[in-house]
């Protein structure tokens, strides 16, 4: 019996995967010439293009949600090895060190083995309320994302009413935990339900009633015009004017987000997890993945209220634009990210391997690179700053934004878990009290500054 040789059976394992792609990539470039050619794919993008310019809003729409949601997971990521690393620092440990570089894909391979546990359904639970818990809480979060505006023009939907918008849509989440909480067949979980009632809804008064010298002192309820009335520096913020409502909004929003030391929801040392006592699998990593989502989001809104937003804490004292043509802009582009570290490196490396001979000119001209990669790409990201301002603003606001998210970690690795009747005490006790002080003040110094 003969055997025939197989041509692929001589290819390596990489071999066997890239030339099929290679020949697939062939193929549809072969197709896109051809289109091309004969005027079909012009015919289709123009008539693509009509569609989305009469569909604009709609088209928007859509991209803003899409990025939203791919924008949230990363961000719970990023959060999840903040809190390993700056607790084990805090800590004196060091933290997660093996997965990925100082240990940066730690966060990542938690969450894929929350998503490969078994997603289990125990014994006499409301399997549709169970089930559909999580993606409630989840989607309550993920909602809010759209109206907050992380840049110049880089936001979701910019509503007249945002901010009552904001409150409306992130008081749902309270619904997730409570339906956890009952359908759970669970006593433990049930208490985390009601113990997470209790704690948002009361907490949520003093939080909104916090924001309203804001809304006084800017005139309106829109997030981009919160951040436009305190444009110029620092003194401008609204947390020099209205410190009173920052201290009460930043525990209101502390207890809001469950976070330590108001994490009486999921307390473990108590009802074990709390209303998540049951759940497993991806499921339980939606509730975790919004609490994180949540921290970020109250972060954001705190910057947005209190800190300027997307405004620089000092204006820069002269302007500065190199404005170029499209066309040159791109020579430039082409010119710094290919020619600069090319052409630098050779034109170093030439020298260095004359005055140290034994070190091989390949050596030296990829020592060279290595170092003028970074420098080409520093300047690129630093004519996009200066020219770009909706970038510059990015930068600005995730800046703050991170500040504070340290901060609720550092909240966690030092301070203790405070007992239920205190977190309800300082609640109506203190928080509502201290508001209202507020309110009436801001509106007494209104009417005395603009009479």
């Amino acid at each position: 019996m003969s055997v025939v040789a197989q041509p692929s059976g001589r290819l390596s394992p990489a071999g066997r995967m890239v030339v099929p792609l290679l020949g697939t990539l062939i193929a549809l470039v072969v197709v896109i010439a051809a289109g091309i050619a004969t005027g079909i794919i012009p015919a289709i993008v123009i008539w693509l293009g009509g569609v989305i310019l009469a569909n604009i809003a709609i088209v928007r729409f859509i991209v803003a949600a899409t990025a939203i949601l791919l924008f949230t997971v990363p961000t719970a990521f990023v959060i999840i090895f903040m809190e390993l690393k700056v607790i084990a620092f805090m800590n004196l440990r060091i933290g997660p060190n093996r997965v990925g570089p100082w240990g940066t894909l730690a966060s990542v391979v938690h969450g894929l083995k929350v998503l490969s546990k078994e997603d289990f359904t125990p014994t006499g639970v409301d399997v549709s309320v169970f089930t559909l818990a999580p993606v409630a809480t989840f989607v309550a979060s993920v909602l809010a994302f759209m109206v907050l505006p992380f840049g110049p023009g880089l936001f979701g939907a910019d509503l007249n009413v945002g901010l009552l918008y904001f409150f409306a849509v992130g008081g749902l989440g309270v619904i997730g935990l409570l339906m956890a909480g009952w359908a759970s067949f669970n006593k433990y979980s049930l208490l985390g339900g009601l113990r997470s009632a209790a704690q948002l809804v009361s907490y949520e008064i003093p939080l909104t009633l916090s924001v309203v010298g804001v809304i006084m002192l800017a005139g309106t309820m829109s997030l981009n015009g919160i951040v436009q009335a305190q444009s110029g520096s620092f003194l401008d913020w609204f947390v020099v004017r209205q410190p009173l409502a920052f201290l009460v909004f930043f525990i209101a929003a502390t207890a809001e987000a469950n976070r330590t030391p108001f994490d009486l929801t999921e307390a473990d040392s108590e009802i074990v997890a709390g209303f998540a006592t049951e759940y497993s699998g991806m499921r339980f990593g939606f509730f975790f993945f919004a609490e994180y989502v949540n921290v970020f989001l109250l972060s954001g809104l705190a910057v947005v209220l209190f800190f300027g937003g997307w405004t620089a804490p000092i204006p820069w004292p002269w302007p500065v634009h190199f404005l170029l043509t499209p066309v040159d802009t791109l020579v430039a582009l082409v010119a710094v990210l290919v020619g600069l570290p090319l052409v630098g490196s050779l034109l170093l490396a030439l020298p260095t391997w004359m005055v140290r001979p034994r070190l091989s000119f390949a050596r030296a001209y990829g020592t060279w690179l290595l170092l003028f990669v970074p420098l080409a790409i520093g300047l690129v990201l630093l004519y996009l700053l200066l020219n770009l301002d909706a970038l510059l603003g990015i930068v600005w606001f995730f800046i703050k934004a991170y500040a504070f998210v340290f901060t609720f970690v550092w909240m966690r690795a030092t301070l203790p878990r405070v007992r239920i009747d205190q977190l309800m005490g300082l609640a109506w006790k203190w928080l509502l009290p201290a508001s209202l002080a507020n309110l009436f003040l801001t509106a007494l110094a209104i009417l005395v500054v603009r009479p």
